[in-house]
């Protein structure tokens, strides 16, 4: 496997500072991330993308994937289409930018029955989730087809998609081999086992993030630095041989570190390294 950090990891840097980072830390790739505004948005133009894509080309730095937060504001499986159309338009802009950039996936938030770090997003029935997740993935389709760039689904705290057996049964009903998992090893911890995970998932999986969680006391902030959680780290590792996983791995640290927050690059680098080499 292969070793990146998303973009989300960096705190109060713009785009090439954090690659500059990247670099430094030992660092293969990066997992850049579309905001609504700064170097890399849904409307950056074709200049725009080609000097980060050169800029990481000098660094000698991989750009394998392209995430995006944006919608978590504007979701697929919203009650109002007007907002549905902004999020699948959102989507096509972050295949085509991951197209441009180099990179062969985007991590998709397939919609939500409902946030907890967003509460003010309206709850959704969980069959009506399903059913626009679903129409709005297939709509998609073309287009990752058009610039051969992956759509992965994301687990994620979206009280969706909430078992390895659904998302395997989901990203089926998809039925197309542009349409996988990205498959985050922190957020199932809450409630499941990332291994069994994997080993559901298998051949879906096109990219992973790397996270550690604490059960007790759980949460949102019981996301802490790699190895210092309760994922399995070892059984993990063995799951990803098992299913043939060889490709990229993105450390998603978050939150930051309060202080010298430079640090947390460093210090999951060598984390990654570690689980990278099995050497526990």
């Amino acid at each position: 496997m292969k070793k990146s950090i998303n973009f989300w990891s960096f705190s109060g840097k713009d785009v090439y500072q954090a690659m500059d980072l990247a670099k430094a830390a030992g660092f293969e790739g990066i997992e850049l991330a579309l905001l609504d505004s700064g170097d890399l948005t849904p409307n950056s133009t074709d200049e725009q993308l080609a000097k980060i894509r050169a800029y990481a080309d000098k660094l000698g730095l991989a750009i394998p994937s392209l995430a995006s937060g944006l919608c978590w504001g504007a979701s697929l499986t919203a009650e109002d289409p007007a907002e549905r159309d902004e999020a699948h338009n959102i989507i096509v802009n972050q295949l085509r930018c991951a197209k441009a950039l180099g990179a062969d996936t985007i991590l998709v938030v397939p919609g939500s029955v409902s946030v907890e770090f967003v509460p003010e997003r309206p709850v959704v029935d969980y069959e009506v989730c399903y059913n626009r997740a679903l129409e709005s993935i297939k709509r998609l389709v073309p287009y990752a087809e058009q610039y051969g760039v992956n759509i992965g689904i994301e687990n994620v705290w979206n009280f969706f998609l909430l078992s390895p057996l659904e998302m395997r049964a989901f990203i089926d009903a998809v039925g197309s081999q542009y349409v996988g998992s990205y498959f985050d090893v922190g957020n199932v911890v809450y409630n499941g086992y990332p291994e069994q995970w994997i080993r559901i998932l298998g051949k879906r999986i096109k990219k992973v993030h790397f996270k550690d969680f604490r059960r007790n006391p759980g949460g949102i902030n019981a996301f802490v630095d790699l190895l210092g959680g309760d994922v399995n780290w070892p059984e993990v590792m063995k799951a990803f041989r098992e299913v043939g996983y060889t490709g990229w791995a993105a450390g998603e640290m978050i939150p930051n570190y309060a202080f010298a927050a430079d640090q947390i690059i460093y210090n999951t680098s060598a984390s990654m390294e570690r689980i990278l080499k099995e050497n526990f």
